[in-house]
């Protein structure tokens, strides 16, 4: 037998071994390249063209300072690495805006899970008044309709120009954000040399130590699940970070079980989009790292530890697809 067919086996016998944690658990998925657009509203090019000047348009904002890109940076991790989202005038919001990136594949949107479709979660900040500020939706039609240049694009994109043609618009541009391709993704799919000694090692230990539990799924967030933070109580953390302070799920249901309840965030492009948390309080992945397996699974991870789950964690960072911004409409 010549060396390069024994060198070929050895690399299949370690990936055999290398590839059983994957197989024990298969809710650790790749991420698909393409998100399926509902019914009533399917993807189109001048859909997403529209939408993607209405993204980055600050006229939706009451006083045109703030647009959706403000608070979800597409240069970087698609959120504004702020512990809390600045809106107009100034107002600091108290949670931390979560990634566009791969948002379509949310069944639940905004940290608290209060709507389950871009399409309704692309219109609330709109109105909202610490972010966009808008009094009324009469006010931003009215503006938009003043816009020669988007009568123009509702028109081509087939969208009536109205709050619904609007959301519509938003949500199929949002739907093109995904980030696929990450070495984790090579791995998973048969590359077996896409992620270093350090990843594989790292991805293990992720497992072995549960962090797959909640964080499972295509885009490592339980596929929309809901989970209490903290569920362990640590009264030097919590001092520290404040994390019990903001009731999350409960001010939507009114329902005091829901207390401390978020949706599980990605962890997908997770060392693009620091500070961590709802309320964006810890700014280190490694400290993150940390706090979640104390406060989740009641384990104190060494320092090696955290550094080669972290290590994986990078391997989550996927390509993403290059924006070029638009010409707004005038």
């Amino acid at each position: 037998m010549n060396k390069p067919t024994i060198l070929l086996l050895m690399l299949l016998l370690v990936g055999v071994y290398l590839l059983i944690p994957m197989i024990s658990s298969p809710r650790l998925l790749a991420l698909p390249s393409q998100v399926i657009a509902p019914d009533e509203n399917p993807m189109s090019i001048e859909k997403v063209a529209l939408g993607k000047m209405l993204f980055h348009d600050k006229r939706l904002s009451s006083n045109a300072t703030v647009s959706c890109a403000s608070c979800h940076n597409l240069m970087l991790g698609g959120e504004d690495n702020r512990g809390g989202s600045i809106g107009i005038d100034g107002k600091v919001g108290l949670r931390s805006a979560p990634t566009v990136w791969n948002a379509a594949f949310n069944k639940k949107q905004f940290w608290d899970g209060r709507v389950s479709s871009l399409e309704e979660q692309s219109t609330m900040p709109i109105t909202n008044p610490d972010e966009m500020g808008q009094q009324t939706w009469h006010q931003v039609i009215t503006r938009l309709a003043n816009i020669p240049g988007y009568q123009r694009a509702f028109n081509k994109a087939e969208l009536p120009l109205s709050k619904q043609g609007l959301s519509q618009a938003i949500a199929s541009y949002e739907r093109t954000l995904i980030t696929p391709n990450s070495a984790f993704d090579q791995y998973i799919n048969g590359d077996l040399l896409a992620m270093t000694e350090q990843q594989i090692r790292g991805m293990k230990l992720f497992i072995e130590t549960g962090c797959n539990r909640c964080h499972g799924g295509a885009t490592f967030n339980g596929l929309g699940a809901f989970q209490r933070f903290p569920i362990i109580e640590h009264s030097k953390y919590e001092q520290r970070f404040q994390f019990k302070q903001d009731k999350g799920r409960s001010l939507v249901t009114g329902n005091k079980k829901d207390d401390n309840f978020w949706k599980v965030p990605t962890l997908r492009n997770i060392t693009l989009t620091a500070p961590y948390f709802h309320n964006g309080k810890v700014k280190a992945l490694d400290l993150a790292v940390k706090i979640m397996a104390k406060l989740q699974l009641d384990k104190d991870l060494s320092d090696g530890q955290v550094i080669d789950i972290v290590a994986f964690l990078s391997a989550l960072q996927g390509k993403r697809p290059q924006q070029a911004m638009p010409v707004l409409p005038y």
